[in-house]
């Protein structure tokens, strides 16, 4: 029977019907603070995972509420780190009052993005990760900065692609400022999905084939249609 990767979702988010997405799941991120979230909306998600079986991992963001962390901030990498610590931090406590072990972390949003595509910064946060977090998997993008430093550095990590969104060329998401950047059907989600189980690609909104290699498909919490895609596509695949 063919392996299919793990589907995670980024959740704690302030969306109703969690207990309706999480049994559809394998894996949480779960935001704790910098762009949205507190320890009272990390323990409902944690609740919630754990009455499941399913797993959860921490989400930090640049911290910035006011743009739901999707927006590159100049900020000092010291006064980042800081942040994600505590933010990181804020995870670790809720989860240890419900002895709940932490699988994962996984960047949110626009420092997602800009650690996959700066050296600089990727460099930076793998080294705040080899320092604070060496034993935590990361989720990151395959063919990025952050796959680079992680090998390098020797991090654990799984390969992560978006089973919503649409790909550059170069790997890179498409901007959500273009309205097809989102896919929000079962019949366009599949279609994404196909070529990535069955030969390895992921097909660009160009139409270019790109080699790849996923340990983990992650949908949005946010996404308006993924209480009606994703039953339908746990059953497509991961029957």
């Amino acid at each position: 029977m063919k392996k299919y990767p793990e589907i995670n979702c980024d959740l704690g988010e302030g969306i109703p019907g969690e207990h309706l997405i999480i049994p559809l799941i394998d894996a949480a991120s779960v935001a704790c603070g910098g762009h949205v979230g507190d320890a009272d909306s990390i323990r409902e998600t944690l609740m919630i995972c754990k009455s499941f079986g399913k797993k959860a991992g921490a989400h930090p963001s640049y911290p910035d509420l006011e743009n739901f962390g999707r927006k590159t901030l100049d900020i000092p990498i010291g006064k980042l780190q800081d942040s994600l610590l505590n933010q990181i931090q804020l995870f670790l406590k809720v989860a240890d009052e419900l002895n709940f072990p932490i699988d994962h972390i996984k960047f949110h949003g626009a420092l997602y993005n800009d650690a996959a595509a700066k050296p600089e910064l990727a460099n930076s946060l793998t080294d705040f990760l080899k320092v604070y977090f060496p034993e935590v998997p990361i989720f990151l993008p395959p063919h990025s900065q952050m796959e680079h430093f992680a090998k390098v550095k020797n991090l654990k990590f799984r390969l992560e692609i978006f089973g919503d969104r649409v790909y550059e060329d170069d790997f890179s998401l498409v901007s959500r400022a273009k309205s097809d950047s989102l896919l929000t059907t079962s019949e366009s989600i599949i279609r994404h999905l196909e070529p990535v189980f069955d030969r390895g690609e992921l097909i660009s909104i160009s139409g270019k084939h790109l080699a790849v290699h996923a340990n983990t498909i992650c949908f949005h919490g946010d996404n308006p249609g993924l209480l009606e895609f994703l039953p339908i596509i746990r059953n497509s695949f991961w029957k």
